[in-house]
Formats: C-alpha cells, structure tokens, sequence
C-alpha cells in the first residue's frame, strides 16, 4: 500500500503540463527513431540528450523514457511493413510479421505488436514497483569492494552476449575503460591524459562520444545501404485482428510479459536475447510449429511482448544499483548524473519524485504509444520515403549544433566526429561498440569502488571475497565465466551468432 501512495505521487509528477509534454514529445520522437531503419533508441536518445539540460531532473529522465519506449514499439512498423528491423531488438519480428504482411494481416500484426507491447510494458512496470525497493533495501548493506565485483561481472555478462567474438569483445571493454580514465583523478584531483588541455579535464564529452559511437556511424553505415523499398501504409479497417488470431495471440503475450522481464534484470542481457528466446518458447509449445516462418500471430505478438517487457525491467539495474543494463540506459545514467542524481539504492529516498515520477510517466507513456502506433501508422511510414541523402546531413547537423550547445567547445565536435568516423569502421569490422560504451560509463565507479575497498582494508585484496554479498556475486562472476568459457570450446557462440 506504502507503494500505491507514492505512486500517486509520482502521478502528480508527471501530470503536470510540462511533464505531460516532454513525454509525448519523447514517445513521438522515439517512434519516428524507431521506425527508420538504422537509428533505434540509443542514437535517439543520444540526439535530443542536450535538448534535456535546461529541464528539471525528473522532466528530463521523463522525456528520455519516452523516447527510450517509443523506439522500442517503433521498430516493429518496419519489421512488418518491410522486413527491416528498425531496431535490433526487431530482428525476429521481421520473420512471420512480414509474412503476414503478405498475406494482407500488416495492420493485425501491427495491432498485436502494439498490444502485446502494451501489455509487456505494464507487466514490467509493475514488477520494477515490486522489485526496485526490495533491491534498494538489500544493496543498502553492500560495500564498495561487493559493489566492485557487481560492475566486473557485468561488464562480465555483456561480454557474454555481444554479437562480435569475444576478443573484439574484450578489446572493446578495455577501449571504453581506459578511455573513462580521462580527466581529474576522483580521489585526488591530478589530472590524468589531459595533454594540458582544460576541455578533457572534466574527461571526455559522453554525449559527444555516444552520438558519434552510434548516431553518426549509424547514418554511414546506412548510407553505404541501397535505398529500401517502399511499403504500403495499411488502412483502418485492415488494424483489427481477427478472434482466432487474438486466441492464438494471449497466451503468447503472457509467456513474452514473463519472458522479457526475467531478462530486463540481468545487467548486459539485451532485448535481442530475451525476443529470441520468446520466439523460441512459442515455437515449441504451439501445436502447429510449422507456422513459424510463415506467419504465425504467436511469432509477432510473443517477442514484441517480451520486447517491451525487457524494457521497462532494465530500469531495475539503472535505478536500483547504478548500473546501465543496456547501452540505451546508459543515457538516463548520463542524464541523472548531468542532473546531480546519482541512482542507486538511495534514489527512491533522496530523489522520490524522480523514481516514482518516471514509473508514472512508464504508465502514461504506454497508453500514447498505443494511441500513436494504431492510428498514425500512415504518418510513420512516410518517414520511410525520406531518401537518405535528404536525411543524412539534416541528422548530421542536429548531432553538430547539439554537442557544440553544451560548453561551446571545439574539442567536443571533434571527438564526435572522430568517434563516429572510429564506430563505422570498427561495426564494418565486425566490432560490437556497445560493450565500449558500457565500460566508458561505469570505468569511473568502478575504480573508485576499487580504491574505496583497498582504502578501507589497509591494501588487503583479500577484501573482494569477504563478506557475503562479494561472494554471492564472485560466485555469479566465477559461474558466467565458466559458462562463456564452456560456449566458446564447444563453439555454441558461434553457431549462435551465424543463426540469426
């Protein structure tokens, strides 16, 4: 019940004019993302980072959960219209969303991803309520050398589910770590790979950075793409799913809710693996398996389900320990800290009106992206007749005059530049970036969670397997390592990376 009332406080938070506002303005701007092919929620998150500086902190993480959720429903549009993920997380709706485009059912796949999504969202956010201040209790009696081994065993997970090999992998955690040690030394103010220039003394611009990384490689990459075909906007009338098709789809969307959720927890597991794994269970519990591939409703609704689901549950990490699950929350990392808020397990008491204000505005944000994503379908696939020539350079200079807005420094623009030439060769080589981005964000705690912990134990590294929170995540870091070790002898990774 305590958590009904502060629900309802977060509600009157994200109720107000301003609020209501900025959340439709991030859902909007999230869909349009999600639906051209290419960009997803990172690098549209990435471009409207700036525009949130001026905002309150609780406005600010409010518009960047819009559009963190707009483009996840988003990218099913194209998925189904087309056969091209606007989102990676959309892979496997291309699969039977496009077949039944086929068939004449675009609008009812397009429906059902949008209810499906809906619903995982709502499950997902009910469970952060449920789950976020049980975890906050218990990591309140964590130390800096458990907190330590936490980030490690993260940085752990998502070297376990990139998509290159895990040597890229490694080199690109290592990149993003060395590269977080640039600037003022935490502890001791010395400053560290500066070169005697005041603008890296702050380190190096993470909004410049993660535009670079992927807004600006993203949109080379497309450019070096052929021109995508034109697809057909579905009428009204064709939006309704049929009852058979709504009885193959319900239980699909409960196992997606669960699905999605279980796999939001996990530091470093992405949407991709949680949208694969629906696809799979549906796939094995349905009675006519040899739908799928040809148009099966429980093909679309299950992993856009578990999608969504995935979304709202990788709040849990980012809110309650500190740490970005995906390289998307990353971004609201960076905007809380930009803010003065740091999350973690003190948030909900030092920051209520930002934690319960963005569960509220979760909510709120599901109900319009359902109202966006049926009726304006037509609009957001017109977006996808823009040629790229037209809509390259106009991105290009928003992602210029945005990073120069910040402190108006040169530097800035040239680290963006170069980050975004340096991400489109590494993704043409087969470098996931993202394992880059994550090492870049939490390398700042994690030394400082390191040197706090030998501090306090007199130099003693004995003290990363004391206590039992330490050993609980040791064993987590020991049993995923041996489990990545197991695939890569086995070759389970790589057949896993050819299928998809």
């Amino acid at each position: 019940m305590e958590s009904l009332g502060y629900l309802m406080d977060g509600f009157a938070v994200a109720f107000t004019g301003r609020n209501l506002l900025l959340c439709f303005v991030g859902c909007l701007w999230g869909t349009a993302v999600g639906v051209l092919p290419g960009l997803g929620p990172l690098a549209g998150m990435a471009l409207l980072l700036p525009l949130t500086f001026k905002l309150d902190p609780a406005g600010a993480v409010i518009m960047l959960a819009g559009i963190f959720n707009g483009a996840m429903y988003g990218g099913s549009t194209t998925s189904i219209l087309m056969r091209i993920p606007g989102e990676a997380a959309s892979v496997v709706t291309c699969i039977d969303g496009y077949e039944m485009a086929k068939r004449g059912r675009a609008g009812a796949a397009l429906t059902l991803a949008a209810v499906g999504s809906f619903v995982g969202g709502t499950v997902s956010i009910v469970g952060l309520m449920a789950v976020g201040p049980l975890l906050a209790d218990a990591m309140l009696t964590v130390g800096p050398a458990a907190e330590f081994v936490l980030m490690l065993t993260a940085l752990l997970v998502v070297s376990a589910v990139s998509s290159s090999p895990p040597v890229k992998t490694l080199a690109m955690i290592v990149l993003g770590l060395a590269l977080g040690t640039v600037g003022l030394d935490q502890l001791t103010a010395w400053p560290r790979f500066t070169f005697g220039s005041l603008d890296l003394t702050d380190g190096i611009n993470f909004v410049a950075l993660s535009i670079g990384l992927f807004g600006v490689s993203e949109i080379l990459l497309n450019l070096d793409e052929a021109a995508p075909q034109v697809p057909r906007a579905p009428r009204l009338r064709e939006m309704l799913p049929t009852r058979a098709e709504i009885r193959e789809a319900a239980p699909a969307v409960l196992r997606g809710s669960g699905v999605g959720f279980l796999f939001g927890l996990v530091p470093g597991v992405s949407h991709i693996i949680s949208t694969f794994v629906a696809y799979a269970i549906e796939k094995k519990v349905s009675k006519t398996p040899e739908k799928f591939g040809h148009g099966a409703v429980a093909g679309v609704a299950g992993p856009e389900t578990a999608n969504n689901a995935t979304t709202g549950a990788s709040m849990i990490p980012l809110l309650v320990l500190g740490i970005p699950a995906i390289p998307a929350t990353a971004i609201l990392l960076s905007a809380l800290l930009i803010h003065g808020v740091q999350p973690g397990p003190l948030l909900m008491s030092e920051h209520p009106q930002v934690f319960w204000g963005l569960i509220a505005s979760l909510y709120l944000g599901n109900a319009i992206l359902v109202v966006l994503n049926l009726p304006l379908v037509g609009i957001f696939v017109s977006l996808l007749r823009t040629p790229m020539g037209v809509l390259a350079p106009l991105v290009l200079v928003i992602c210029l005059i945005g990073v120069y807005l910040l402190k108006g420094s040169p530097l800035d623009l040239a680290i963006l530049v170069g980050a975004g030439v340096v991400g489109y060769l590494l993704r043409k080589f087969s470098y996931d970036v993202a394992p880059l981005l994550l090492a870049f964000v939490l390398g700042d705690r994690m030394e400082l969670s390191f040197r706090r912990a030998l501090t306090i134990s007199d130099g003693d590294y004995l003290v990363f397997v004391q206590g039992p929170a330490a050993r609980v995540f040791l064993a987590v870091l020991v049993l995923i390592g041996g489990l990545q070790l197991a695939a890569m002898l086995l070759g389970w990774r790589r057949r896993g990376a050819a299928a998809p």
